[in-house]
């Protein structure tokens, strides 16, 4: 079996950042993305102590979309195995054998899949290669950082269009604005930070317009977590429509968002300009953990069940208070608790509670990721207090 050589991604600089603040060390780019126009908040509360990975003591990290049920013991298992390996690069028997997997699973060819340190260096390398070509056409919230690394280089534009008055993609509003000159069009699905999945029939059917005017992405990072990921996804339209790309990451539904693997689905020459144009290549063990773990569907299962039973707590608690909440299917929740979101974001870090700030004029929205059970029972307790119900 082939392994590879994991990047180590370990919070570089987190140091100080705080509670809520080391979410901006999740990716490279995060913190070129808190800039204006940027959908995501940046995270300020101080800590007294570093730390490397995971929250500091006593904190209930509910801010940054993580798993922390996994990595899975089969991923584990070949990390062990790959540290003792750690003094060789991945072998292309490695990279090969994950994608075979990938493909296997998905109905593709091994030629069809590229292979990135987390779907964020896939994101950030299609915003390079097809911002130069036009505008990047998104949702006006969506995961923006990859888009924004590209928009800071200079690189690209985005055309942000609003959500719908339900917080749902406007699909017809984007449509409208595709053209042949269109760079990209970006889609989140599910949505991040609203957590909704887009009709599937009707995402599909505008997926399928708008690529013959131009490049889609579809990311789909969260979309193991879904009701019905096979109903939902777009792989099954990049057969017949080249101009179709689907992103993928082990970070959520397998708990290996430090340990960064992500890839892409797409035609086989845009796969080669999305490895191409990857700025790193990862660690052994971020293949082997990939490898280790990419069929394990006990764990999955385990994994899913967990969240889920996290995520009906939030809304239980929600439901209790009368607070508005989006109806998600990720592992975080988006509700409106009537007060300023980043005065929420304190209340909670002053009990060592992090969850997300306000994101762009959003103000009374907050967004909780799903985390342990026992501090998602420290964020539903807390609740009440901090929204005056």
């Amino acid at each position: 079996m082939a392994y590879d050589i994991s990047r180590r991604f370990l919070l570089a600089g987190a140091t100080g950042l705080g509670v809520a603040g080391a979410t901006a060390c999740a990716s490279g780019a995060s913190a070129i993305a808190e800039t204006t126009e940027a959908a995501f908040p940046p995270e300020k509360v101080a800590v007294e102590n570093p730390y490397l990975l995971g929250p500091p003591e006593g904190v209930a990290l509910l801010s940054r979309n993580e798993n922390p049920y996994g990595p899975a013991p089969s991923a584990l298992k070949m990390i062990e195995y790959a540290a003792s390996k750690g003094a060789f690069y991945a072998s292309q028997d490695a990279v090969l054998l994950l994608k075979t997997m990938i493909a296997e699973k998905n109905g593709v060819a091994p030629e069809q899949v590229a292979l990135t340190t987390g779907s964020g260096e896939a994101l950030s390398a299609i915003a390079m290669i097809y911002g130069p070509n036009g505008p990047i056409v998104a949702p006006r919230l969506f995961w923006d950082t990859t888009a924004l690394y590209a928009a800071n280089l200079g690189m690209a534009t985005i055309d942000r269009v609003p959500l719908k008055a339900d917080m749902t993609t406007d699909l017809e509003g984007i449509e409208a604005k595709v053209t042949t000159e269109t760079g990209l069009v970006q889609l989140c699905n599910p949505n991040n930070p609203t957590g909704l999945v887009a009709d599937a029939a009707t995402l599909k059917a505008a997926v399928k317009r708008m690529a013959s005017k131009t490049m889609v992405l579809v990311d789909e990072a969260y979309m193991e977590l879904a009701d019905d990921p096979e109903g939902n996804t777009c792989i099954g339209l990049i057969k017949d429509h080249p101009n179709v790309i689907v992103s993928r990451t082990f970070s959520k539904i397998y708990g290996m968002a430090g340990i960064r693997m992500g890839y892409t689905i797409s035609s086989p020459e845009v796969a080669q300009k999305i490895q191409a144009t990857a700025m790193s290549w990862s660690p052994c063990t971020s293949y082997a953990a990939a490898i280790g773990s990419y069929n394990d569907e006990a764990f999955l299962a385990y994994s899913k069940a967990k969240v889920k039973e996290a995520r009906e707590m939030i809304t239980a608690t929600l439901d209790t208070l009368g607070l508005e909440y989006l109806p998600s299917q990720t592992n975080f929740v988006f509700f409106k608790s009537g007060k300023a979101a980043n005065d929420v974001q304190k209340a909670f870090a002053e009990q060592k509670i992090s969850v997300r700030g306000q994101y762009m004029d959003y103000v009374d929205w907050t967004r909780v990721s799903t985390g342990k059970i026992e501090d998602v029972e420290r964020f539903c307790k807390a609740l009440p207090a901090i929204v005056g119900a």
